[in-house]
């Protein structure tokens, strides 16, 4: 990562020259095969740089005296081997594909019996050029290539190692699926298309990044999802250029309609249950090979609100979500408020209570808004130090940090204990939220409203919850308004907003995303 950022117009400079280099080397592996097959197997062998993965196998088909030769060739750790071993090298092996006595056998003739009858695979593709044959092999495909013929097959024998289908780690529930996303994408659209059992749902895969190849996928329900939402989409991807997608956020953050916003304008969830309610309701799947983090777009405001469980518990009238809001709001605004109160209005509390705090400051050497800054800083430390660690101790190590120098701060005069049970309140409203990147939105603002409620008070604190309602009404997701159905207003989707009514389940009962893109 350093090289992006303390390095960035170095390597500005060197991605100039890599382009170059990829071009050229781009047109290399764009000739086509040779007739000769020890040439293919050298340039093959040049293009992976002699690497030791790179596994080749040669033999002569048919009898000893035929010299027709072919290999196979796969990438170690990528490839099933036992699936090689038992479909590909043992029938070419045992199998005389060239009769003895025929002396002038036609290649091609050998290749199409080799593609339609020896392998026994079912992704079978042909090749005609190096830059696919580099391509498959890197993807995990065996390649088949014959002497005398400038032709190659490619063979689906993907099966390298992964992580198997778990209990989702962030957004676990009481009631719902215990099934999450994996690193693996053809398993990750086999979760989706095992809850949507449609013809309907349509996926789409294309390669981005030019060194790392990533194969992207798009999921949506032909006929539910608007067109022009999977058109924007499919635009947006195709304009991406750059070197390499290591994880779903890099796509996020280079197709999101504003970068610099606080607020997360994509959701992005690891369970299939959520994915298919949003795709059932109009919404577009990105799925990234190699993460587990699936982006759902359009996203709304309040979708950070609504949880999975929400749809298989029972209807509470909104109890939950109304929660989650003054959560959001204490999250937000908490610090802030004591400040303001405590520094400029104080005539708002009751006596004995500002005699309380009174006391408690009393020997504080900081002012409430440096105080509070102390604390907050020191909390955010524990909390990013406990996600840092490894999970066994992370923990541990947040709650007593928070315990111990909470106490300590106290004990010694340099904090309040008002302050100290304002930052723990904040802190546990800001764990309800159902969405971390959201939360973090809520961390980030946190401190200038801070600052606004130490230089004018509650006027400050308004004016800032002022420019933040601007700036979400302001924001769009893919042509949607970020604040829809609030701003603009729409009485029928009240019903799945901030609460929800009995019998609205899955969220269909609503308006789809098409629909309301139609009609705005």
């Amino acid at each position: 990562m350093i090289r992006f950022t303390s390095r960035f117009r170095k390597q500005k400079t060197e991605n100039k020259a890599i382009s170059n280099s990829d071009h050229s080397g781009s047109s290399n592996q764009s000739e086509l095969f040779s007739q000769d097959l020890g040439e293919n197997l050298k340039f093959v062998m040049d293009s992976l740089g002699n690497s030791t993965d790179l596994i080749t196998r040669k033999f002569i088909l048919g009898a000893q005296g035929s010299e027709q030769c072919a290999a196979v060739l796969f990438i170690d750790g990528l490839a099933d081997t036992t699936m090689i071993q038992d479909f590909i090298i043992r029938t070419l092996t045992s199998t005389d594909l060239i009769d003895n006595n025929q002396v002038d056998y036609d290649a091609k003739g050998l290749y199409m019996t080799i593609k339609n009858q020896a392998v026994s695979i079912a992704e079978i593709n042909e090749l005609t050029s190096f830059k696919d044959l580099l391509s498959s092999l890197l993807k995990g495909d065996t390649v088949i290539l014959i002497d005398h013929c400038n032709l190659g097959i490619a063979a689906g024998t993907v099966g390298w190692e992964g992580r198997g289908v778990e209990a989702p780690e962030d957004q676990a529930v009481v009631r719902g699926p215990r099934d999450a996303f994996t690193e693996n994408l053809r398993t990750n659209t086999a979760l989706i298309r095992r809850k949507i059992k449609n013809p309907n749902l349509w996926l789409l895969t294309k390669t981005i990044g030019t060194v790392s190849q990533t194969n992207v996928s798009i999921m949506y329900i032909n006929g539910i999802a608007e067109e022009q939402v999977v058109d924007e989409v499919n635009r947006r991807l195709d304009d991406i250029q750059i070197n390499g997608i290591l994880e779903s956020g890099n796509i996020e953050e280079l197709i999101e309609d504003r970068t610099l916003t606080p607020f997360p304008t994509m959701y992005n969830t690891e369970r299939p249950d959520v994915i298919a309610a949003g795709l059932m309701e109009g919404r577009v799947a990105i799925l990234v090979d190699g993460t587990p983090f699936v982006l759902l777009a359009p996203a709304l405001f309040i979708h950070y609100f609504q949880a999975a469980e929400d749809y298989y518990q029972r209807a509470d009238f909104g109890l939950l979500r109304l929660l989650r809001a003054l959560c959001f709001t204490i999250a937000l605004t908490g610090p802030s408020i004591y400040i303001a109160i405590t520094t400029f209005h104080q005539e708002m509390l009751p006596a004995p209570l500002i005699f309380s705090i009174a006391a408690g400051r009393e020997g504080v050497p900081f002012p409430a808004f440096i105080e509070a800054l102390i604390m907050e800083t020191t909390f955010e430390i524990l909390r990013e130090a406990g996600v840092r660690m490894p999970r066994a101790i992370g923990q541990t190590v947040s709650i007593v940090g928070a315990l111990v120098i909470g106490q300590a701060a106290v004990e010694a005069g340099l904090i309040s204990p008002g302050m100290v049970i304002v930052v723990a309140i904040t802190a546990i409203s800001s764990f309800a939220l159902p969405s971390y990147s959201f939360g973090i939105a809520v961390r980030i603002l946190r401190f200038p409203l801070m600052a606004l409620a130490a230089a004018v008070g509650l006027y400050g604190i308004f004016i800032g919850i002022g420019l933040i309602l601007i700036h979400l009404c302001s924001l769009k997701s893919f042509g949607m308004p970020y604040m829809s159905p609030f701003a603009p207003f729409n009485l029928e989707d009240q019903k799945d907003s901030l609460f929800r009514l009995p019998k609205v389940g899955l969220r269909m009962q609503s308006e789809s995303i098409g629909k309301k893109f139609k009609r705005r």
